[in-house]
């Protein structure tokens, strides 16, 4: 039987795009056989972690912790963004995931080679807030922002398999240094006192792997005198972490200004 052209020419590209779906999905499914669903294939620009501060104030580009101690508003604002970032680490929503978190020995790496967690999952260390001291929130709730000791928290970012000092067993630490307006903090107290990272919270499996985990913190206490203002940075010391890049301002550390006005 012979068909007109335009049927032809119609089977020709049903037959084509037929195909063409064919390979894409082909494509597709062994790009995805491939892909190891709990880590990402390349971090090549991940040399080093990230850090944060928290309250975490800022005005443009710059971070600045300002408040003022005679307006309950003022420095309520800054104790308040440490309550609530610091509501997933209360210690009894953590214990409701028993099944997922777990108290580790610490001072040493926690390596888990196999998911012996539930539903194929790694376990995660419970982080004990009592350990940021008089910047936890629990014997004082202002965090000292109601005069002139503030606390700050620092946060060290995740990166995959991550082993600071290069599996070592050095524990990297927040070390703070006063920039501008030396003459105006008095002293400077770590929580805990070392300002460590505790290794049991290293290495980091991922979102997938351990969807319970938290960032290790270490608190640090200002006692500002004098002007009560100064520029402020708070590096995260290790070996492998590095915080001299000028294209990656929050590399390894963090920078801002404190000042409490009356």
């Amino acid at each position: 039987m012979i068909f007109p052209l335009p049927v032809y020419i119609s089977l020709y590209y049903v037959a084509f795009y037929v195909v063409m779906t064919g390979l894409f999905a082909l494509s597709i499914w062994v790009l995805m056989y491939t892909l190891d669903p709990y880590a990402p294939d390349y971090q090549d620009r991940l040399r080093s972690p990230g850090v944060m501060v928290w309250p975490d104030s800022y005005n443009e580009e710059d971070l600045e912790l300002v408040y003022n101690m005679s307006e309950k508003n003022s420095w309520r604002k800054m104790s308040k963004c440490l309550e609530d970032f610091l509501i997933p680490y209360n210690y009894t929503k953590q214990e409701h995931c028993k099944m997922m978190n777990k108290d580790c020995k610490k001072g040493t790496y926690y390596f888990q080679k196999h998911f012996e967690a539930p539903d194929h999952r790694k376990y995660s260390c419970v982080f004990n807030p009592t350990v940021l001291g008089n910047c936890s929130g629990q014997d004082d709730d202002t965090f000292g922002y109601n005069g002139t000791q503030p606390c700050v928290i620092i946060k060290m970012n995740r990166i995959i398999n991550f082993l600071p000092n290069n599996g070592t067993n050095m524990a990297p630490y927040v070390n703070c240094t006063v920039l501008e307006g030396h003459e105006n903090v008095g002293n400077i107290e770590y929580f805990p006192p070392n300002g460590t990272f505790d290794l049991s919270y290293f290495p980091y499996y991922g979102r997938k792997a351990q969807p319970t985990y938290l960032n290790p913190l270490v608190a640090v206490k200002f006692h500002l005198i004098e002007q009560r203002s100064a520029k402020i940075q708070c590096r995260v010391v290790a070996h492998n972490i590095f915080y001299e890049n000028f294209y990656e301002p929050y590399e390894g550390k963090v920078i801002f200004r404190l000042e409490a006005t009356s």
